[in-house]
């Protein structure tokens, strides 16, 4: 306790210095340099998977697990989270969820009781140095700025994408040395994707491979997501994007609905909020004669789908409840899993010791929610 009550009081007046120092001695030459360094490695993120500087965070920085079986773990970000509950890891503490506050639903029984430490983009690190942890799991895109901060509270490795599901993993895992089950995790993964492609290519027959739209509906705007998180499993499958979409980094926000056109695809995927404005935005759009025009509208291929396991949880368990969701909408039977592959029971983890289409802007690490 004295010890965290040390951290805290340093952290404290580092905190105190750190904000002096960045506004006299010119904050924002900085910022814009770790601006242009984030977003270009988010580009690089989201278009090649596993990014260089993910694999280079990860592998400059040995596994930094404690003498004890488990070491004592915060997560910053969703996908760690998620992560670290697939490996069987319960962290001591968390950040808030984006939606369905405090935790998403699917997460609440393996974190009850555990610490939550603030937002995504502003965590509390006065309370994360309170828990003393052993290793923290962070993102450079969200993190990079308080980078001095969190390594002077613990050993913390860096994520440099938020919507790599298998980064995050592989990450969490050489931090609690866990790499033999996210080894495991990612076969299953890669034998699910195998069956499921299989069957909706049998399905579908010379209609496919499949054009698929994942559009997010918004109080006043639309947007229509490329890549990303969805995007990525997506591509994986075999999906290919709607031709408005190529070439269009993250996605496109439509403004109006003489847009709708832009949304043109064999299956769209809709991801809605439980917003009234969000859903008066969803029934005028559908509502348009130019809607109803859509290939995918003509053919029945609408689907509402759960927002959260498609751009949110940005983990593996998260990217598996994605792949549920395909098996229904396309009425095929979920592969038989051997128990191995079995998820539900990473969720009871061990405990820590204790007008024209715009391109989407890039998010900003310090506004934009989720993984998508």
């Amino acid at each position: 306790m004295l010890r965290s009550l040390l951290l805290v009081l340093g952290l404290f007046a580092g905190v105190l210095a750190f904000v002096a120092l960045a506004l006299l001695a010119g904050m924002l030459l900085f910022a814009g340099a770790a601006e242009a360094n984030i977003r270009g490695d988010e580009r690089a993120g989201v278009s090649s998977g596993v990014s260089a500087d993910a694999r280079s965070d990860s592998a400059a920085a040995a596994p930094v697990v404690s003498s004890a079986s488990t070491p004592r773990l915060v997560t910053l970000y969703q996908g760690a989270t998620d992560s670290a509950v697939a490996l069987g890891v319960t962290p001591i503490g968390v950040v808030d969820a984006w939606m369905e506050k405090p935790t998403y639903r699917y997460l609440r029984e393996a974190l009850d009781g555990v610490e939550h430490v603030g937002l995504e983009t502003q965590p509390n690190l006065e309370k994360v140095a309170w828990l003393d942890p052993e290793v923290i799991v962070a993102t450079r895109f969200r993190h990079e700025r308080v980078r001095p901060l969190l390594e002077q509270i613990a050993p913390t490795v860096f994520s440099s994408t938020v919507s790599d599901f298998k980064a995050s993993l592989t990450l969490v895992a050489a931090a609690t040395g866990r790499e033999d089950r996210a080894e495991q995790l990612l076969a299953c993964w890669d034998d699910r994707v195998a069956d499921l492609r299989a069957k909706i290519a049998t399905t579908l027959g010379d209609a496919w491979p499949q054009k698929a739209a994942v559009v997010r509906f918004k109080s006043d705007h639309v947007r229509l997501y490329s890549s990303g998180f969805a995007g990525s499993i997506l591509e994986e499958l075999g999906f290919r994007q709607p031709d408005a979409a190529a070439d269009q980094g993250w996605g496109m926000k439509l403004t109006s609905e003489e847009n709708i056109p832009a949304l043109d695809a064999d299956v769209i995927f809709v991801l809605l909020e439980d917003d009234p404005a969000i859903h008066d935005t969803y029934r005028h759009w559908t509502a348009h004669p130019l809607w109803q025009r859509l290939t995918a509208t003509r053919a029945d291929r609408v689907y509402e789908v759960d927002t959260v396991n498609w751009i949110m949880g940005g983990g593996i368990l998260a990217a598996n409840a994605m792949l549920d969701d395909l098996y229904r909408h396309y009425g095929l039977a979920p592969q038989a899993l051997s128990p191995s592959c079995a998820l539900g029971d990473a969720l009871g983890g061990e405990p820590s010791s204790v007008k024209e289409p715009s391109a989407i802007k890039e998010p900003s690490p310090t506004t934009d929610e989720g993984a998508a």
